[in-house]
């Protein structure tokens, strides 16, 4: 296929590997424009400000169903597919688990032939990318666009209004290819007036020049208040485009907008697409459709996900700023206020509040139709706690959808090997059928099947060390036990909780208690630019990386690997070849989780907490392939009730505990590290620990200790491992969307 494409330019065995690039772009590109779009009468539009979709080629390839032919033709001259990965920028789209999800969702709708497209943002320089100079984290605009890319430009352009003056909007397409099966698109708008060249240091930029900055940075930070007014200048702009576009699309396809829930359905992916709802009502508005019917329509059409737990999480914008940058929407949101207020003498669901703040969580709540959580645990404590009252209000708007992953890229993509043994037993349908992974549960006492596992993974592990010896100059054992926490990093995912029982296990080995076999601890995270004590954080693992990795003592026993730029390339390295999958957050904080379900479908073994959709992954694989620990979200959220937690108690009582702590400031730290950044995370794990680090730090150390024992038994760990893989069908993201479309969406 390939070379007889090539055969009009050049011979491919005369070609480099970046001219092979190029044309291996073109042509993928030209395949995916002979498959057909998705059509429909209604059409769904997913609004988020991330999607972290990942390098495209190879993805693209599997869901064409081409990628054994052309990888074929490769060998034949002694290449194959893996060896381009390193010419294609990875699209800077996203953070975190947010984008990452909504980006498995759109391959899972256009997998199931659903007609629906993304809305976002395209960013220039996304988050940011991270380096690591003396032991800390340094930002640095993250360049990804190239003209040779995924992104089609495109020739619609929308007006978008602010209060002082107007931007025109330049929508780009990324093709969204299912499996086998035919495109929607990621929509994502732009302006044509951004200018590169106005970030100059690292990641500082002149804030108020708002038609040149606006699609810069993906958050760009809130600390001041010109952050805060820029985030909404962006927010706005994106769900004007979108808004603008439905109504578009809808009138083409014969809507009157009278009936547009007929014709369009919104699903806004966390608080940051808020907006949309008094956007769609000024739009309509100005279509002719009257107050209250636009109302009622908006509140018809639109769906609403919550991510989060975290109160600080729920975003809350001052009057006054939206008064200044969007008069026309703020006085939309003053009538819906006015309306939730005449109806209920309950200031906890009031969308303004005494102190004129606008609450955009409590906005989404009252104007859709529907309030889903992203696991049964998150659910049920928005439902009982931490929504309560909007709960009573609405007892038949809030319904959970776990989250899920799709597995062309989290397993046919991420994970040859495995793919190939699977397909090897039980057929490949279950990379579109899902419940056929249950078939493979067969062979769990196979003892071929059981050490093919455990080769796999050996191999996986040896791929890993290449890759982190060739970026990070820093070498692994791949003989020992990969143990791995990658995720944004947040006081509440407790990366310090994990830290702390590396100290704890390196000063053992100092005093000579030696492990049964290595261990390498792998982090990968990034720290939002503003968070002070996440940075603190990262400093502290990188010190003690440093400190550990050059003491020729311990370095046989123990590694630590802070991956660099941790992104979904390197996720796609590292989950395959992780042995224990660290999901230690404090349990009633983590929504639900997706590294969790990747890492399980990759056949790691979980230690974690009862949060998030850990409490469903216990369920399925049964206590025996988990290792849980630590106290449950009820004895928890009873804890944070009655403000009766005092870590300084728990440092006092427990030697172990205090020396861990105390390292921190060690004269060993302060030697690699900064004085302050070490205080001030030493102090506040003494002192303040809001996420209850302390709590359970013994019982972590001891389920852990447990975890390394039991990996001695290979044979019992690679039946845990394939009890996990099997039971990972229940976390994919087509089943997931398969609940949101038969619930929610009804396309």
């Amino acid at each position: 296929m390939l070379t007889e494409y090539m055969e009009n330019t050049k011979p491919i065995k005369e070609c480099t590997k970046e001219e092979i690039f190029k044309e291996l772009l073109n042509f993928t590109k030209e395949q995916l424009t002979l498959r057909g779009e998705i059509e429909n009468k209604k059409k769904m539009y997913y609004f988020s400000s991330e999607f972290l979709i990942g390098k495209l080629l190879i993805n693209n390839l599997i869901n064409l169903g081409i990628y054994d032919k052309i990888n074929d033709e490769l060998t034949e001259i002694g290449l194959q597919l893996t060896d381009f990965e390193n010419f294609e920028n990875e699209p800077s789209l996203g953070n975190g688990g947010l984008g990452r999800l909504a980006s498995c969702f759109l391959d899972s709708v256009a997998t199931l032939n659903l007609c629906g497209d993304g809305v976002g943002l395209n960013y220039h320089f996304g988050l940011f990318k991270q380096k690591f100079e003396k032991n800390m984290q340094k930002e640095y605009k993250n360049e990804w666009i190239e003209n040779d890319s995924w992104l089609e430009k495109t020739d619609k352009k929308y007006t978008v209004k602010f209060k002082d003056f107007s931007l025109c909007s330049r929508m780009y397409d990324i093709k969204i290819i299912g499996y086998k099966g035919n495109c929607n698109r990621l929509h994502l708008f732009d302006v044509d007036t951004v200018d590169e060249s106005i970030v100059i240091d690292g990641i500082e930029f002149d804030k108020s020049e708002i038609e040149k900055n606006l699609t810069l940075f993906l958050y760009p930070d809130d600390s001041d208040k010109e952050g805060k007014k820029l985030r909404i200048y962006q927010q706005y702009f994106m769900v004007s485009c979108g808004a603008q576009l439905i109504i578009e699309e809808a009138l083409k396809k014969g809507s009157n907008l009278h009936n547009l829930k007929e014709y369009a359905v919104v699903q806004i992916n966390d608080t940051h697409p808020t907006m949309i709802i008094p956007e769609l009502i000024y739009q309509l508005r100005k279509n002719g459709i009257n107050k209250t019917e636009s109302i009622d329509i908006v509140a018809s059409m639109c769906a609403y996900t919550n991510h989060t737990i975290l109160s600080e999480a729920l975003e809350k914008w001052p009057s006054s700023y939206l008064k200044e940058i969007v008069p026309h929407i703020y006085e939309i949101i003053v009538e819906l206020d006015e309306y939730v207020k005449e109806k209920y003498n309950d200031e906890s669901v009031y969308i303004i509040d005494e102190n004129d703040t606008v609450h955009m969580a409590a906005l989404d709540i009252h104007c859709t139709f529907s309030v889903n959580g992203v696991a049964r645990l998150h659910t049920d404590i928005l439902t009982n706690s931490e929504l309560k009252n909007f709960a009573k209000i609405y007892p038949n708007k809030f319904n959970n959808k776990t989250n899920g992953i799709t597995f062309r890229r989290w397993l046919v993509k991420a994970n040859p090997r495995l793919t190939k043994l699977i397909s090897h037993y039980i057929g490949d349908d279950f990379i579109v059928n899902y419940e056929k992974l249950a078939d493979f549960g067969r062979y769990i006492n196979d003892t071929h099947v059981l050490d093919m596992l455990l080769k796999i993974k050996a191999e996986n592990k040896l791929e890993l060390q290449e890759y982190i010896l060739k970026n990070e100059k820093i070498n692994l054992m791949p003989e020992g036990i990969y143990d791995v926490q990658i995720k944004r990093l947040h006081e509440y995912k407790r990366q310090q909780l994990n830290l702390l029982y590396v100290i704890d296990k390196y000063l053992k080995i100092k005093s000579g208690k030696i492990p049964h076999r290595p261990i390498n601890f792998i982090f990968g995270a990034k720290a939002a630019p503003a968070y002070v004590l996440a940075k603190d954080i990262i400093h502290a693992i990188l010190c003690i990386q440093s400190i550990i990795n050059n003491d020729d003592e311990a370095n046989k026993y123990i590694k630590i690997a802070m991956v660099e730029n941790y992104n979904v390339t390197y996720a796609e390295r590292i989950i395959p070849a992780c042995d224990v999958s660290e999901q230690i957050s404090l349990a009633s904080k983590e929504a639900s989780g997706t590294g969790n379900m990747k890492l399980m479908l990759n056949g790691a073994i979980t230690l974690g907490t009862l949060d998030g959709a850990n409490v469903e992954m216990a369920q399925y694989v049964g206590n025996d392939n988990i290792y849980i620990f630590g106290r449950k979200s009820d004895e928890v959220i009873e804890i944070l009730s009655e403000k009766s937690y005092n870590p300084i108690d728990y440092y006092n009582k427990n030697k172990r505990m205090k020396s861990a702590v105390d390292f921190l400031v060690s004269d060993q730290m302060l030697k690699v590290g900064n004085r302050t950044n070490l205080e001030n995370l030493y102090k506040n794990i003494k002192e303040k620990d809001n996420f209850m680090t302390l709590l359970d730090f013994e019982d972590y150390c001891d389920v852990k200790d447990k975890v390394f024992y039991d990996y001695e038994n290979r044979l019992d760990w690679a039946r845990k491992m394939l009890v996990n893989i099997v039971n990972a069908r229940y976390f994919s993201s087509d089943a997931s969307i398969n609940n949101y479309n038969k619930e929610i969406w009804k396309l």
